[in-house]
C-alpha cells in the first residue's frame, strides 16, 4: 500500500539549520541520505522531495467562473509543508517506522503526517 508522508516544518527551521555548525548540518543531511538509501534498497521508495519555501507557492482556484491565482504563503500557522516521501510499504506500521526516521521529528523542528494514497486501480478500492 502506498503512503504519503508529509513533512510539516517550523517556518524558522531552515534558517536555524543554516546557522548550525557545518558538522551538524552534515549529520542532518546524512540522515536523509541513509533513509533514502535504505528505502531504495528495500524497494519501498517511490519518490521523495524537499519543497521550496511556501512563499513561492501559487494556488489556482475558480471564482465566479474565472481562474484566480494567489501567491503564498497561505497558512496562518508557524509551520509549512517542507517535503514528502511517497512510499510503497506493507503496512501503516511500516510507514510510521519510516516517518520516525525523518530528522525533523527527532529535532523537534516539525511534525510528520502519514496518509494512505487512494487506489483507484480496482473497482473495489
Amino acid at each position: 500500500m502506498k503512503y504519503l508522508i508529509l513533512i510539516h516544518q517550523n517556518r524558522a527551521a531552515r534558517a536555524e539549520f543554516a546557522a548550525m555548525p557545518q558538522e551538524v548540518q552534515a549529520a542532518g543531511l546524512q540522515a536523509y541520505v541513509e533513509l533514502n538509501s535504505d528505502l531504495a534498497a528495500a524497494g519501498e521508495l517511490v519518490s521523495a522531495e524537499a519543497l521550496a519555501d511556501d512563499s513561492t507557492s501559487t494556488v489556482v482556484s475558480l471564482r465566479s467562473g474565472a481562474l484566480v491565482t494567489s501567491d503564498g504563503p497561505f497558512a496562518e500557522s508557524k509551520e509549512m509543508l517542507a517535503g514528502y516521501y511517497l512510499v510503497d510499504v506493507t503496512s501503516r506500521e511500516r510507514a510510521v517506522e519510516i516517518a520516525a526516521r525523518i530528522p525533523e521529528v527527532a529535532a523537534g523542528a516539525g511534525d510528520v503526517e502519514i496518509r494512505p494514497v487512494m487506489d483507484y486501480s480496482t473497482p473495489d478500492a
